[in-house]
C-alpha cells in the first residue's frame, strides 16, 4: 500500500523552494514575451451576391443634319454649299471637286467619291476614261450626263451606311432632287444604303429612286474600278444597260 505524504510535508516542500528564490513554473517550451499579442480574426461574412449590371437601353445617336435648315434652292446654290460647307469633311473645303452638268440630264451618273487625281474635274482620270467609252457605247452624251459623286473628295472605303448615318442620305437626295435627272445609273454597292436599298435585297431589286413623291429610274451597278479590274463585269453591266434601258422605251 503506497504511504500518504502528510500535508505538513508538501507545505514544507514549497517553503524550501521559495527560499531557494523558486516561486515560478517553468516548462521546457521557448516563449517569446515581446512578441505582439494574437489578433482574433473574425470570421468574414459570407460574401453578398453581386448585383446583376443594369442594362439600359442604347441610346440612339442623334440624328446629324449637314443640309440645314436653309437648303440650297438650286444647283447653283448646291454647288457652292458643296465646295464651302465646313460640315462635309473635316479637311475643310480646300481640295473638293464639284459636280458638272445640267438640270434635267437625260442620265445621272453617281459614284462613291472623286478619283485621286481628280481637282477641277470630275472623273477626270482613269475611271473617266473607261465612263467616257462607255457612254460612247450607250450611245448617250457626255453633254447629256449629270456627273456627281457622294462625298466632295476622294475617300476610298468609304461606307454607305456610316455615311448615311452622317447625314449624307439627305444630302444625296437634296443634290438628286435638285438635278432632277431622268435616270440614275450608281456605280458602287456602298451608295446604295444612301439611296434607300434595303441590305437584305439584291441590288438589281433598286430599280426607282424614290423621295418626296417623285420616282426616277435608277441602275445600280459594280464601281467603275471593279469594272476596269474584272473585264467580266463590263459584260454584265452591257446585258443590265440593255434590259434597263428596254423598260424605259
Amino acid at each position: 500500500m503506497a504511504e500518504r505524504i502528510h500535508p505538513r510535508e508538501i507545505i514544507a516542500a514549497f517553503d524550501w523552494w521559495r527560499d531557494a528564490g523558486v516561486d515560478c513554473d517553468f516548462g521546457d517550451d521557448v516563449t517569446d514575451w515581446l512578441a505582439e499579442p494574437p489578433v482574433q480574426v473574425a470570421a468574414e461574412a459570407p460574401a453578398r451576391k453581386a448585383a446583376a449590371p443594369a442594362i439600359s437601353e442604347p441610346v440612339p445617336s442623334p440624328k446629324i443634319d449637314l443640309i440645314g435648315a436653309n437648303p440650297p434652292g438650286d444647283l447653283a446654290a448646291f454647288r457652292e454649299f458643296w465646295l464651302a460647307e465646313p460640315a462635309l469633311d473635316a479637311v475643310g473645303p480646300r481640295g473638293r471637286v464639284p459636280p458638272r452638268g445640267e438640270t434635267g440630264a437625260r442620265l445621272m451618273v453617281l459614284v462613291m467619291d472623286p478619283e485621286a487625281g481628280d481637282s477641277d474635274m470630275l472623273l477626270s482620270q482613269a475611271q473617266g476614261r473607261l465612263l467616257s467609252r462607255m457612254l460612247a457605247a450607250m450611245e448617250v452624251s457626255e453633254s447629256e450626263v449629270y456627273f456627281a459623286s457622294v462625298l466632295p473628295r476622294h475617300m476610298p472605303m468609304a461606307d454607305g451606311a456610316t455615311l448615311a448615318a452622317q447625314g449624307f442620305r439627305e444630302v444625296l437626295q437634296r443634290h438628286i432632287a435638285l438635278a432632277a435627272p431622268r435616270g440614275i445609273l450608281a456605280f458602287g454597292s456602298n451608295i446604295l444604303p444612301l439611296l434607300g436599298h434595303n441590305a437584305a435585297q439584291d441590288p438589281a431589286a433598286l430599280e426607282f429612286f424614290n423621295h418626296e413623291g417623285s420616282s426616277v429610274p435608277l441602275l445600280a451597278s459594280e464601281g467603275l474600278d471593279s469594272l476596269m479590274a474584272m473585264p467580266r463585269l463590263k459584260a454584265r453591266f452591257w446585258r443590265r444597260w440593255l434590259e434597263w434601258t428596254g423598260k424605259q422605251a
